[in-house]
């Protein structure tokens, strides 16, 4: 079994703080930084002992060079229970569907978003798709470490059973028949994307309850998913503050 690594300053503190943290390394060349003096503080009065290491002993064993000086091996964790999360969903809950999301950065990236823009949960494939390796919690800057991810057999499932408790779901696709800017993000919603090549899978996409697209005004075709899902999801947190959607036909 592949060991899980944490590393990044960001994405250690934050792993510190949720209890993820079973062993940690720090790089001797890097002692001096305050960044890593106030880890190792942290570190010491959870009741772990950093170890120092070379650099490039750390980057051999998390095999990358983005450790910023500090790496920890995670301990195992167990995974939110679908049917208690769904119990304790507020009212007008906001969700993130990523479906087959493959690029480690990528999916950093949406993490990170989705917790700015004040997500309530992530809920992501459990096989082909990217899990929460090193590099996405890197990319994460912590949020992979806050934010409840959840990784389901069949998300198309998890879906209805969101619909069953008064969710709406909305899907983006190039070809989505509604403009993001045109329907009411508001109440209780599932924002769903799909993978950066093949898009949201086709069970998945018939059953969400519209699918949208976010009009481009140059020659650009497409966008990257991180930017996408930046736009689609501070869309919904900007109608959920000001209440300027216009209404959904359709409700």
């Amino acid at each position: 079994m592949a060991e899980d690594w944490i590393y990044g300053v960001h994405a250690l503190a934050a792993a510190l703080e949720s209890g993820e943290v079973e062993r940690m390394w720090v790089a001797r060349e890097r002692l001096r930084d305050h960044r890593i003096q106030s880890l190792v503080g942290r570190a010491l009065q959870l009741g772990i002992v950093p170890e120092e290491e070379a650099a490039k002993v750390l980057s051999k064993r998390c095999h990358s060079e983005q450790h910023q000086g500090v790496l920890a091996r995670a301990l195992p964790q167990l995974e939110p229970d679908w049917q208690d999360f769904l119990s304790r969903l507020g009212k007008d809950a906001f969700l993130l569907v990523l479906d087959g999301v493959q690029d480690p950065r990528n999916l950093g990236a949406c993490l990170r978003s989705a917790e700015a823009a004040g997500v309530h949960g992530v809920i992501l494939p459990k096989d082909n798709a990217c899990g929460i390796t090193g590099a996405v919690r890197k990319a994460a800057a912590g949020a992979a470490s806050r934010l409840p991810v959840l990784r389901l057999t069949n998300l198309v499932r998890a879906v209805e059973d969101l619909q069953k408790k008064g969710y709406w779901v909305a899907g983006l696709a190039g070809d989505g028949a509604q403009s993001l800017y045109g329907v009411d993000l508001r109440g209780p919603l599932v924002l769903v994307l799909g993978n950066e090549e093949k898009g949201i899978r086709r069970l998945l996409q018939e059953r969400c309850d519209y699918l949208l697209h976010i009009p481009m005004f140059g020659p650009t075709e497409s966008l990257n998913v991180s930017v996408a899902a930046g736009i689609a999801l501070f869309e919904a947190r900007r109608q959920r503050l000001a209440g300027e959607a216009l209404p959904l036909a359709s409700r």
